[in-house]
């Protein structure tokens, strides 16, 4: 059950959302991207991606991991389709493919929420919500080289930035995007631990390096200039390929994959709260814990990946936990097409 790893590309990236969250501050990298071949790059050629993420919560939680406020209740939720193109010249650059490519998202989300203040002389709740649509912030991956060590790995690192192209402004609640320049450092690896290639261990991380933003003062709507800190994620998998069809034309895969997130460093410069300068790196720091499940539907000979993911999230500090659910699929383009085999002499 010999496989062609590069056959099974069907990981893609997603932009954040830029929806409030109750003044806490997330980064562009929204986990739930990566699971199964993290390592994995596409066949030489042109390949297309569609990723279709969902991600919904109805908890906000504290710095503890304690939901926070029990008078609040109300729905965070997004979807984001995204388009990633990815390009993989046939001739080796160091030893290894480069891929480079880009990932364009179209946005739409909404926050709703319902708060019972907690004075006992005020019993009227308050509403609060936003929401909106449109393009997102594109993420460019210009420099990306995997490698396959020994057969029984594959690997890739690389560079991209975000580009804050969605709709921004400061204080508005139908905001698309994040409103700031970001870099990030990639990796994914795949270890075939099996001769076959058919079980996989598999691990992606990012590191999120984030350039200054403008926010407004909930009270008074003064601007002031704000440096997201860094954030580091890693998302894991582990997965079994099994054969629908004895030639091994059809396969599904199957796993166990999860993420990590965590704010590794403090935010740079102040609120303002009623005018008065709030140090910005007083936010707690965020971190955030999901497990689930992926499946694959494979179609090695045309270069054709589909794939289904859902995220439970255990545990959360300083932001919403919730859920996320994931549909796509992936086509490769074989640009030139490879010559066939010369057929067996009789």
């Amino acid at each position: 059950m010999k496989l062609k790893s590069t056959t099974l590309i069907c990981a893609c990236l997603v932009l954040v959302y830029g929806l409030p969250s109750l003044a806490q501050q997330k980064g562009q990298w929204v986990p739930g991207q990566f699971g199964l071949n993290a390592g994995v790059i596409p066949d030489p050629g042109i390949t297309y991606a569609n990723l279709a993420v969902n991600y919904s919560a109805d908890r906000l939680n504290n710095s503890s991991g304690s939901q926070i406020l029990q008078n609040v209740t109300g729905t965070y939720s997004f979807w984001a389709d995204e388009n990633i193109v990815y390009f993989v010249p046939h001739h080796k650059i160091l030893g290894g493919y480069f891929m480079p490519y880009v990932a364009v998202t179209y946005a739409t989300g909404s926050l709703v929420a319902d708060f019972t203040p907690i004075l006992p002389e005020n019993t009227s709740a308050i509403a609060l919500s936003g929401g909106g649509s449109g393009l997102a912030d594109t993420f460019v991956e210009p420099l990306d080289i995997g490698w396959h060590f020994a057969k029984r790995v594959d690997f890739n690192v690389g560079y991209a930035f975000t580009a804050p192209t969605g709709r921004y402004t400061a204080g508005a609640s139908n905001n698309v995007g994040s409103g700031y320049w970001g870099n990030d450092i990639t990796s994914g690896t795949t270890l075939y631990i099996t001769k076959n290639h058919g079980t996989t261990a598999n691990l992606a991380t990012a590191w999120e390096i984030h350039g200054q933003k403008t926010v407004a003062s909930l009270l008074s709507g003064q601007l002031s200039k704000i440096t997201p800190g860094q954030a580091f994620t890693a998302e894991w998998g582990i997965g079994q390929v099994l054969p629908l069809k004895k030639n091994m034309s059809q396969l599904a895969q199957l796993g166990l994959v999860g993420y990590d997130q965590w704010q590794v460093s403090g935010n740079g410069g102040n609120y303002l709260l009623a005018g008065i300068p709030v140090a910005a790196s007083r936010v707690p720091y965020y971190s955030v814990h999901g497990i689930g499940l992926q499946a694959n539907y494979i179609l090695p000979a045309k270069g054709f990946v589909a794939l289904f993911k859902y995220y439970d999230e255990y545990s959360a500090k300083a932001r919403p936990q919730g859920r996320t659910f994931v549909f796509g699929f992936s086509y490769t383009f074989r640009i030139p097409k490879p010559t066939p085999a010369p057929a067996p002499k009789q």
